[in-house]
């Protein structure tokens, strides 16, 4: 089995005996990968990517193509072709596996993904749109019949010896049968990614920040999908907070944007911030956010205004505003909270791996990842005490290289951050990504209570 790792660069092969071996750590984004009986073939997921035959054994890689839009997933067809999109100028197009001049096979589809085979040969192109495109392709005559599946993120598809049709979504990690008249059946529901941020939005109702879209969740627990990348959300969603009846999102790529759920009309505030992890906002519309990498805390002010509030910090993740405006932020790496006075305060150590902090009332509570807990404090008298133990959050990091044991190992990359916010009522809402779930945590008045 042949791995692309789009992260770090790499393509790996694993053996049937779970043994893995690094055939080349010298690509940006591999992401399309096939096989033509032992020949592998990697495209890259980038503007300019290349296309490669690779060699597990030894050998230089043989480009066959480059200057793509974006590969993604692609299949050699009948005619021995190797077909694969192009995601930015919405294409598809074929190349012989020895190389040549590639041929345009079709245009115009919406965010092609993969292009696949059934059993009879047919071509079928994913799209990774809100609507959940599917094309079927004449290659010959460039004919198209498209189908709307209402999936949104469409990634990947596989037919059965029967040629039954099974499509999976990265936006939601389902996996659906696609069957004739229209017929849909689910066989692993759809769920969060992650989630990463979440917020209470105007009459209760959370959102929830999932990396390749944004979700809202009813209290009926089903999720509803607002929005997803491919639609008109502006970027990958990385948190996000509620002011009034706008969104305010920071995305993976460090910008920051104010996004209208109703209509979808998005403004964008600031750019070039960093990777946001924790984001806060108050009650003038100032909106504060932690920036790890930088190890800044900044804020960003109702004329769009960035301003930094502290810098030089280890590890900054987690962000929560009080009553009085005054910020508190969580450090994961030096197992610290901090008060952002003049000069940064500790006002809690010791803790494992701190990152989601709220405040409800007059107590700070805090999500300790490498314990699996929930910490209250108060910060009048000093104290504080475990309120929940055994949380579904978990740290993921990514790989980076070989272990000793010839397994990818894992990388100094930030992990996944894991949200606290506050209902409307004063409990607490975690983002809990060991199960892709967001969880209510109701408070007696003592500050504990069940979930």
């Amino acid at each position: 089995m042949y791995v692309a790792d789009v992260a770090p660069g790499r393509v790996w092969r694993r053996s049937p005996h779970g043994e893995f071996t690094l055939v080349t750590d010298a690509m940006v984004a591999p992401n399309g990968i096939t096989c033509l009986g032992d020949r592998l073939f990697v495209n890259e997921m980038r503007p300019g990517g290349r296309l490669l035959e690779l060699f597990p054994d030894g050998g230089s890689p043989v480009l066959l193509a480059e200057g793509l839009a974006y590969g993604n997933a692609m299949q050699f067809g009948p005619d021995g072709w190797l077909y694969y999109p192009h995601m930015m100028t919405n294409e598809v197009l074929r190349i012989p596996p020895e190389g040549g001049a590639p041929e345009l096979v079709v245009s115009g589809l919406p965010i092609p993904v993969a292009v696949r085979f059934d059993r009879a040969g047919e071509l079928f192109v994913l799209s990774c749109d809100a609507a959940g495109t599917i094309t079927h392709v004449d290659p010959d005559t460039g004919g198209v019949a498209s189908l709307v599946t209402g999936i949104p993120g469409l990634d990947n598809a596989a037919f059965d010896p029967e040629n039954r049709m099974f499509v999976s979504s990265f936006v939601q990690g389902g996996i659906t049968e696609l069957g004739a008249h229209g017929r849909v059946r689910t066989v692993v529901p759809p769920g969060l990614n992650g989630p990463f941020g979440i917020t209470v939005g105007p009459g209760g109702r959370v959102y929830a920040a999932d990396h390749f879209g944004l979700s809202s969740v009813p209290t009926s627990g089903e999720l509803d999908q607002v929005d997803v990348v491919g639609g008109t959300l502006p970027a990958l969603p990385r948190n996000v907070v509620a002011t009034g009846g706008v969104l305010q999102l920071v995305d993976v790529s460090g910008g920051l944007h104010a996004y209208e759920p109703g209509s979808g009309v998005s403004r964008t505030r600031a750019t070039g911030v960093g990777e946001p992890a924790g984001i806060a906002a108050d009650s003038s519309g100032r909106v504060v956010f932690a920036a790890p990498e930088k190890g800044q805390v900044l804020a960003v002010d109702e004329t769009d205004s960035v301003t930094v509030l502290a810098e030089g910090l280890e590890h900054p993740v987690g962000v929560t505003l009080d009553d009085h405006g005054r910020c508190y932020v969580s450090d994961d790496r030096l197992g610290r909270v901090l008060r952002l006075d003049e000069d940064p305060v500790v006002v809690l150590d010791g803790l494992a791996m701190p990152q989601g902090i709220a405040v409800s009332g007059a107590e700070l509570f805090v999500v300790e990842i490498e314990h699996r807990r929930l910490r209250r404090f108060d910060p009048a008298t000093g104290t504080s005490t475990v309120v929940l133990r055994e949380l579904a959050v978990e740290s993921l990091s990514g790989v980076s290289g070989t272990g000793s044991n010839g397994e990818p190992e894992r990388s100094g990359r930030p992990s996944s951050f894991v949200d606290l916010a506050v209902a409307g009522d004063g409990s607490l809402l975690l983002a809990a990504n060991g199960e892709g779930s967001v969880r209510l945590i109701r408070l007696d008045a003592e500050g504990t209570g069940g979930r």
